[in-house]
C-alpha cells in the first residue's frame, strides 16, 4: 500500500514538473531561474524526452516489479514531449521563401558576430547579397563596421553607420548598426537609455520620416545577470511603442520569454510582432551554430510594428563555420496598406 501511495505522489509530482516546464506561461514562471533555460531550448528538451520513453519502455519490458510505474511516467513524458512538438509546429520549422523586394520595402539583416569573428568580408558579401537595407551587429566594434560599409559602398550599396559601446575593453560590449543612405540622417536616442550590461542602440531620422531602428543587445540569462536580463526585456517592450519602429538583433530570448510583454493580443513585445513568428520560421534556432537549428534556441529577431508587414525571413545557416555561435537573420518589410 505504501508504495503505491509513494509512486502516485511521484507521478503526481513528476507530472506538475512537466506541466511547468512544458507551458510555464500558464504559471507566470516563463521568466524563472531554470524553467526560463529549460523553455528556450523546447526541441532539444522534446529529444531528451524521447530518449527518455524509450529508456522507460525498455523498464516496463524487463522489470515487473516497476512495470505500471514505468509505463505511468512513459505517458507522462509522451504528453511533454507532444505538446513541446505542438507549440514547435504552431511557430514553425522554417520558410526560407523571400518575395522580390519592392522600392517601398526594406531588408533587414542582423547578426550577433561574437566580437568580429566572422570578419568584414562575409558579413558585407551576405550584406549584398541579401540587399540590407538595415544592418544590426552586437558584439561588432567600430572598425569592423566602418570596413563593412567600405565593402558595401564599394558594392554599389551605400550605408551610415553608429557604434555604440559601453568600453572598449570586450568587443561585446559594443553594438554597431547600418543603414542605407537612401533612408537619410538618423541620430543616437539616448533619452531611454539603453539595455543593462550589453549595449543597444536606438536610432531616429532626423527628419522624422522613416522608422526608429533598435539594435537590439539584451544580456544572456546567466546566474549573475538574471535579474538584468529581465528588466532588459521589460526595457525592450517599452521601446517599441509607437507607430513605426523596427527591432532587431540579439534579445537572448524566445518568444516564450516574451509572454505577457505585448501591448496588444499578437504582439510579441511592446507593439511589435515577430518577423519569424510571421513566416513560420518561428521554431527555427539562431543559436549555438554548434547544434542543427531546428534543434536550437531562436533568440535572435527581427521585430516590427504593424505599419509594417512581414514578407519572408530566413535564419541563414551557410555561414554556421564564419565563427560566430549565434546565425544571421534576414527578415524583409512591406509597408502594410
Amino acid at each position: 500500500m505504501f508504495r503505491r501511495i509513494l509512486a502516485s505522489v511521484v507521478l503526481v509530482v513528476v507530472a506538475g514538473i512537466l506541466l511547468v516546464l512544458a507551458w510555464p506561461q500558464l504559471f507566470g514562471l516563463h521568466r524563472t531561474f531554470g524553467v526560463a533555460h529549460v523553455v528556450s531550448l523546447r526541441a532539444a528538451a522534446a529529444i531528451i524526452g524521447v530518449a527518455l520513453i524509450l529508456v522507460l519502455l525498455l523498464v516496463v519490458l524487463i522489470g515487473r516489479a516497476v512495470r505500471r510505474f514505468a509505463a505511468s511516467l512513459a505517458v507522462l513524458v509522451l504528453v511533454f514531449v507532444l505538446v513541446n512538438a505542438a507549440v514547435l509546429s504552431t511557430r514553425g520549422f522554417g520558410d526560407t521563401a523571400l518575395e522580390t523586394a519592392a522600392e517601398s520595402d526594406l531588408t533587414v539583416l542582423s547578426w550577433n558576430t561574437l566580437g568580429d569573428e566572422p570578419g568584414a568580408d562575409v558579413v558585407a558579401k551576405l550584406a549584398i547579397d541579401a540587399g540590407a537595407d538595415i544592418v544590426t551587429l552586437p558584439e561588432t566594434t567600430e572598425g569592423m563596421a566602418f570596413a563593412i560599409a567600405a565593402l558595401m559602398k564599394a558594392a554599389g550599396r551605400p550605408m551610415w553607420l553608429k557604434t555604440t559601446h559601453f568600453d572598449e575593453i570586450s568587443k561585446s560590449r559594443s553594438t554597431s548598426v547600418l543603414w542605407s543612405s537612401d533612408l537619410g540622417a538618423y541620430s543616437i536616442d539616448e533619452t531611454l537609455g539603453s539595455t543593462s550590461t550589453l549595449p543597444s542602440v536606438i536610432m531616429r531620422p532626423d527628419d522624422g520620416d522613416g522608422p526608429v531602428i533598435v539594435a537590439v543587445h539584451a544580456v544572456a540569462p546567466i546566474t549573475a545577470e538574471f535579474d538584468n536580463w529581465r528588466a532588459d526585456l521589460d526595457w525592450l517592450a517599452g521601446v517599441c511603442v509607437g507607430g513605426n519602429t523596427i527591432m532587431a538583433g540579439d534579445f537572448n530570448a524566445t518568444l516564450d520569454h516574451m509572454t505577457r510583454l505585448g501591448n496588444a493580443e499578437g504582439t510579441a513585445i511592446g507593439d511589435c510582432n515577430d518577423a519569424a513568428l510571421a513566416t513560420g520560421n518561428g521554431a527555427v534556432g539562431t543559436w549555438p551554430t554548434t547544434v542543427p537549428a531546428l534543434v536550437g534556441s531562436p533568440i535572435d529577431h527581427v521585430m516590427a510594428t504593424a505599419n509594417w508587414r512581414v514578407t519572408g525571413m530566413r535564419v541563414v545557416q551557410s555561414v554556421d563555420g564564419a565563427g560566430s555561435d549565434h546565425r544571421p537573420i534576414i527578415a524583409r518589410l512591406q509597408p502594410a496598406e
